[in-house]
């Protein structure tokens, strides 16, 4: 089955599961209200928008300047940096690590570039035991599943769900004291902290002008990650870089609140490299690995570019009524929702992702909530004309828009077929899509142009 044809069916089957869209709406709704609160918190929240925007867009734009001079402060303090083109290269390389410190065990923060060169799938493979830190995550590893959300991986489940899940993988004692799950949880992490050989991050931003890695989360486990194994390394996409670590008190709080409607995240961390001889914590090496995997491609598009701005915050998932119908696993990609479809086109191929970009209203519901302001459904369309000027649409529905263009620029052809026959050609030509869910298009008996000849008469 292709990509498109999985994807419709699991959209429609996840739209008519009425559980599913009550846990989502339900979740999302508690989101939204946070974040609602939490913009209060801002005089002009569209200015700190468009400063975060034009910040972002000169890095975008000259990302070679700013990589070199963070490779160059990153490396004087000991840190090593490792360059990979594409995921093959970065599993490549972080197999390599594994083997020089013959590592049998990972602890691993939440990342979302990880899930995207499919990191769990290589080392368990390999047979290294990677365990999630991230509450969120470790549910859905427990589940067997990819994460949901951007930011809340373990979004689409209930409390109910999560307390079944660990009495059946855990074997404790049915409960469904959210604390009492949550201490579980937490009780068979700590032992793996001090265990793992070691740990992996991702990095919410890259700061140039330090050489730093900034982690912004919510339950410690990053810093717990990074400060117990020997060796840490961070999975870093080329596009979060920032210019100074000055910038930080404008993205970590569009960050919080525009993802969770917090003021600010409760545990932000900047590393800058391994432990160094005052310090007293730390790993004894760290690494960085960046990561392109198609980033330069989309790059290249300078009406496109603007997509690399994000910054990971889930808000625009929250607002889109096509998300939150279809859910997170329908896509069948890493990035989800609006961003998602936007990017994974460029990430992972044209050809077997376009339909993304047609899975939206382009309601601009997005656009409107980006705190870095990008024109998300702009992009989408964007995507759309690409994927037809490179001969990517379908055959029957290239004849239709021919014959349509025909008819349409001629009088005399649109009135030629009386309306019956064109009640049955649309009937039949909609049959699978609008027909399906609604009642079938009926062409008026006499047309505009009819009735206005008659009328003048």
């Amino acid at each position: 089955m292709s990509k498109l044809k999985q994807f419709l069916l699991d959209a429609e089957t996840k739209s008519f599961d009425l559980n599913h869209r009550a846990t989502i709406r339900f979740n999302i709704g508690k989101y939204n209200a946070a974040v609602q609160r939490g913009l209060t918190q801002y005089t002009d929240h569209e200015l700190a928008r468009e400063r975060a925007s034009f910040i972002k867009t000169n890095v975008i734009n000259n990302l070679d300047k700013y990589l070199m001079e963070f490779e160059s402060n990153f490396t004087a303090r000991g840190g090593k940096v490792i360059w990979a083109r594409d995921a093959e290269e970065a599993l490549r390389e972080i197999g390599a690590i594994m083997k020089r410190k013959r590592a049998r065990s990972v602890v691993k923060s939440k990342s979302m570039i990880t899930e995207e060169i499919h990191m769990n799938d290589f080392l368990e493979k390999n047979g290294i035991e990677v365990v999630e830190t991230d509450l969120g995550e470790y549910i859905v590893q427990l589940a067997e599943q990819r994460p949901y959300h951007i930011v809340t991986p373990a979004m689409h489940m209930s409390k109910k769900d999560i307390a079944d899940l660990f009495v059946r993988k855990l074997k404790i004692a049915p409960t469904e004291d959210a604390q009492e799950l949550v201490l579980t949880a937490r009780k068979l992490l700590r032992a793996k902290y001090t265990a793992a050989e070691i740990g992996i991050t991702g990095g919410n931003f890259l700061l140039a002008d330090v050489g730093g890695v900034a982690i912004t989360e919510n339950e410690g486990n990053g810093r717990l990650s990074t400060t117990f194994p020997k060796t840490h390394i961070a999975i870093v996409g080329i596009e979060k870089m920032l210019p100074s670590i000055m910038d930080l008190d404008l993205f970590w709080p569009l960050l919080s609140t525009s993802g969770t409607g917090q003021n600010v995240t409760v545990y932000n961390t900047v590393l800058t490299g391994p432990r160094q001889p005052h310090e007293t914590d730390g790993p004894e090496e760290m690494y960085v690995i960046l990561l392109d995997n198609g980033r330069t491609e989309l790059l290249a598009l300078p009406e496109k570019r603007e997509a690399l701005n994000c910054i990971r915050c889930g808000a625009c998932l929250n607002i889109c009524p096509v998300y939150k119908n279809i859910g997170g696993h329908t896509y069948e990609s890493t990035y989800s929702g609006p961003i998602g479809s936007v990017i994974t086109p460029h990430l992972n191929g044209m050809a077997d992702n376009k339909h993304l970009s047609f899975a939206s209203s382009l309601c601009g519901a997005c656009t409107s909530v980006c705190p870095v302001k990008i024109n998300i459904h702009n992009l989408l369309l964007l995507n759309r004309k690409q994927s037809v000027e490179m001969g990517m649409a379908d055959k029957q529905e290239q004849t239709a828009f021919k014959l349509w263009t025909k008819a349409m620029k001629s009088r005399k052809l649109l009135n030629l077929a009386p309306a019956g026959i064109k009640t049955y050609v649309l009937k039949y030509v909609l049959k699978d899509t609008w027909s399906k869910r609604r009642e079938p298009l009926v062409v008026a008996p006499k047309s505009f142009n009819q009735l206005w000849k008659e009328r003048s008469k």
